[in-house]
């Protein structure tokens, strides 16, 4: 009966599901690509090893430097295996007459490739020889390769970066945007030779391999020691971060994004109810003399009000099926033009299917309550 009822008037019905379905379509769309990118982010940090241990060495209140020779002593630390500074600026990048600008250079030394877990495309890192002695040598990412050099072979050709000749002797592997940023747009020299190429000499970023993943808190609480006691007890002048760290604030951050944008989506859901509710009065009004019939043949209070309710959840049901689909395929959609990465949550879809039908109860039961009330000689005098 509520499904006849609904094809009689197949327009009206349509809008008034149209709320439900842009809510729920809303918040599958929404959350997917959330959890999608969040999924992306894990698996970058997670590709770094879980013995990874990043510190961050911001000096505030301390104006002596971290030397590249206190980084070196880091590896006498028990349970930590290497360890690779970073001194990074920003500059263009110089071949034949070519520029591409803003590019990350960063000076580090022969750990930086294992520790980060990169890996070469063409071509060789620079070895401990080579940071040693200061070599005029550099390892580009796929990125810089392309806008340089195109289709051509980068290795053993030179770039200029400021007033610096530097031979190209490796190409890393694309490897997209990590944690720390895009791993695509560098120049990687060793640091002893940056130190002499940019202004800013000043290491900023270390990262550490602890021997094994049991032993990196270990390893963090003997390092915090060693830090204190340089940085004369401000804590304020370094950081300590590790993968789990790095991965609970993500998850925290991608569950407060998608609370946040699931709960505005969800509005759509309420908008959607007000119309069920208008409908349905309207629908409660024009059937006054069917409900009247009914009464005389004996339907009781209880048989019009399930009766009326039934259809309220019919059109919420309904309009949260499509909504699905429409949402699944709307992420699918962006996911294509955007290139970016969706991830179906079956939880979240069942969430919002589950709400779309509360809708339907909650904004259903006054008109079919009004509808119930009805006393059935006056509904039967109704025109």
């Amino acid at each position: 009966m509520a499904y006849r009822s609904l094809i009689r008037k197949k327009l009206r019905s349509f809008l008034t599901m149209l709320g439900v379905i842009i809510g729920v379509a809303s918040v599958i769309t929404m959350v997917s690509l959330t959890q999608g990118s969040a999924a992306d982010i894990t698996e970058n940090i997670k590709s770094l090893g879980s013995n990874l241990i990043a510190v961050n060495i911001t000096q505030r209140g301390f104006l002596q430097p971290f030397t590249y020779e206190e980084v070196i002593k880091l590896t006498e630390i028990p349970f930590i295996n290497k360890a690779a500074p970073v001194s990074s600026t920003r500059q263009s990048v110089i071949y034949n007459g070519k520029s591409y600008e803003d590019v990350n250079i960063i000076g580090t030394n022969e750990s930086y490739l294992e520790i980060r877990n990169l890996k070469i495309q063409s071509g060789r890192f620079f070895s401990e020889e080579d940071v040693k002695f200061r070599k005029n040598v550099a390892i580009i990412g796929s990125t810089v390769a392309k806008e340089l050099f195109g289709n051509d072979n980068p290795l053993g050709k030179e770039i200029r970066v400021k007033n610096k000749i530097l031979e190209i002797i490796g190409v890393l592997e694309a490897k997209g945007n990590t944690i720390g940023g895009s791993e695509d747009e560098v120049v990687i020299l060793p640091i002893t030779t940056a130190r002499i190429l940019t202004t800013n000499s000043r290491i900023n970023q270390v990262y550490l391999q602890a021997e094994s993943p049991q032993t990196v808190e270990i390893a963090k609480s003997i390092l915090s020691d060693f830090l204190n006691n340089k940085f004369k007890g401000n804590e304020e002048a370094y950081r300590i971060f590790d993968q789990t760290q790095i991965l609970e604030t993500v998850q925290k951050t991608t569950n407060t994004m998608s609370a946040m944008l699931g709960g505005i989506a969800a509005i759509s859901l309420l908008v959607g109810g007000i119309g069920i509710m208008n409908i349905m009065l309207v629908s409660v009004t024009e059937r006054t003399k069917e409900i009247g019939i009914r009464k005389a043949l004996g339907a009781t209070k209880r048989d019009i009000l399930i009766q009326f309710l039934i259809e309220s959840i019919v059109i919420s049901g309904i309009g949260g099926i499509i909504g699905i689909f429409i949402g699944i395929g709307i992420a699918l959609g962006l996911k294509n033009i955007l290139h970016t990465s969706i991830k179906f949550t079956p939880p979240i879809m069942l969430i919002a299917f589950s709400f779309s039908l509360l809708v339907g109860i909650f904004f259903g039961l006054y008109p079919a309550n009004r509808a119930a009330n009805l006393n059935p000689a006056e509904a039967l005098r109704y025109e």
